[in-house]
Parts: C-alpha cells; sequence; structure tokens
C-alpha cells in the first residue's frame, strides 16, 4: 500500500512540475528585443476566448511607480505595474491574432500576434503596424 501511495503522489508531483506548456496562460518574463535584459513580468490569461495580458511587475524600473505618461485614452498617467496591455487577440491556429499591444513607454498601440515556442517554453510576441512583416517580436520566457 505505501509503494502504491508512493507512486501516485509522485506521478501528482510530476504532472504537476510539467504544467500545460500548450496555453499562453500563465507568468511571462518580457526580454527587451534590443537590450537582451529582462524588463517585466507580465500576466497572460484568456477571458471568454480573448487572450489579455496584464503588467504585474516592472523589474529595475528607471523611477518608481512609473506611470504611462505617452498613454491616450483611460490609460493615460496611469500606473504601468497592473495595467492590460494585452488585449483582443483570438486563438487562429497555433498563433493569438487580431489584438492590440501597448507599448507603455511610448504609449503607441500596436496590431499584436503571440505563438507558443520552444515546446511552450517561450512566446513570440510581435507588434507590428499594417502588415505583420513591419514590426519588432520579442521573445518572453514562461515563469509559470
Amino acid at each position: 500500500m505505501k509503494k502504491i501511495l508512493l507512486t501516485l503522489l509522485s506521478v501528482f508531483t510530476l504532472s504537476l512540475a510539467s504544467a500545460d506548456n500548450s496555453s499562453p496562460e500563465g507568468t511571462w518574463k518580457t526580454i527587451d528585443d534590443e537590450t537582451g535584459k529582462a524588463k517585466s513580468l507580465v500576466k497572460i490569461w484568456i477571458d471568454k476566448g480573448e487572450l489579455k495580458g496584464q503588467i504585474i511587475e516592472l523589474l529595475n524600473p528607471s523611477e518608481p511607480n512609473p506611470v504611462c505618461k505617452e498613454c491616450k485614452g483611460s490609460r493615460k498617467n496611469k500606473p504601468i505595474e497592473g495595467m492590460v496591455f494585452v488585449w483582443g487577440l483570438e486563438k487562429d491556429g497555433d498563433e493569438w491574432t487580431g489584438g492590440k499591444i501597448l507599448d507603455p513607454n511610448n504609449g503607441k498601440e500596436y496590431k499584436a500576434n503571440l505563438e507558443l515556442i520552444e515546446n511552450g517554453k517561450k512566446l513570440s510576441v510581435r507588434g507590428f503596424i499594417g502588415f505583420a512583416l513591419i514590426g519588432r517580436t520579442q521573445v518572453w520566457e514562461r515563469v509559470n
């Protein structure tokens, strides 16, 4: 009986350790595509089929509690930490497309595509204007 319980506990622990990497939901460390340095931790979740993202922590901000000075509308002068900056993406095959991403450094909104890569350990995030060929891509690392 003891062996059975230990085996079941091992299987349960292993299944927890190998979390579902087939979904972008979770916490991600953003990596700046220009400097290669970690910038923030973000939470990604799916709400009624719509993928959204929120900045939960800025890593080494240049000032304490920065706000989005350049943002427009309801985000103007709001704290960057806690801000929903990815919205409107819907699943399209292996990608999430059709939504927007906000760069809180300049307040600009871009069209966005997201795709899990490296067996779900990383997330390719592309922001662009007009066509997806003209834009920037960052690769974020899964935290959990």
